[in-house]
């Protein structure tokens, strides 16, 4: 028992022996490592220092000059010429109505009547004509049908020519009629006419 306690008393001094001494080395190793061989001491590497930089921030909204008032105004527009576009009646049109009135059993009764128009549309003056300051007149031919409306509608006389045809042909297409009347039966009459007038108000 004693021998143990001897041995472990040993060991004890021993190892704290080892560890003072590896404490020594160790320092000496770390105060050695800043000199050289011949005694000196080694470079330091410069400390790195990073300089305050302040940045400034602008939040001001910046506006633009006011543009300067122009010297002159804007030229004025030419005003356009006042057109004018007359809707003459039917060249062979008899507008006198006429009626057969018939006496029976349930009292008078209209049957026969001449066709009459109801929607004369005029036609829009042509641009060409009216910058090159052209007037004149323009005669269509057409067929007013069973419902009143026209078709085949044709320029039989035009003049100038070449300037009022496609805007009275147009014109035309839309007007509408009381149909002719026949023993009580609407019929289409071919044939009719109508001249369109274009003129510039001065």
């Amino acid at each position: 028992m004693s021998a143990n306690v001897v041995r472990f008393g040993i060991g004890s001094i021993l190892a704290a022996f080892v560890t003072v001494g590896l404490l020594v080395i160790m320092y000496s190793l770390i105060a050695m490592s800043d000199v050289d061989l011949d005694g000196k001491k080694g470079p330091k590497i410069a400390d790195i220092t990073m300089p305050d930089v302040e940045i400034d921030v602008n939040v001001a909204e910046v506006k633009p000059d006011k543009p300067e008032d122009p010297d002159e105004p804007p030229p004025e527009l030419d005003t356009p010429q006042n057109l004018n576009v007359q809707v003459d009646t039917a060249l062979n049109v008899n507008f006198t109505p006429k009626a057969d009135i018939k006496i029976g059993s349930g009292g008078l009764s209209v049957t026969d009547g001449e066709y009459l128009p109801i929607v004369k549309v005029a036609p829009i003056y042509p641009n060409r004509a009216n910058s090159r300051g052209v007037e004149g007149y323009c005669i269509v031919e057409y067929t007013v049908t069973k419902a009143g409306t026209t078709r085949d509608v044709v320029p039989t006389d035009c003049q100038p020519s070449g300037y009022f045809e496609k805007a009275s042909v147009k014109a035309a297409g839309k007007f509408k009629y009381k149909p002719r009347v026949v023993d009580g039966e609407p019929i289409e009459v071919g044939g009719v006419q109508n001249k369109f007038t274009y003129q510039l108000e001065k």
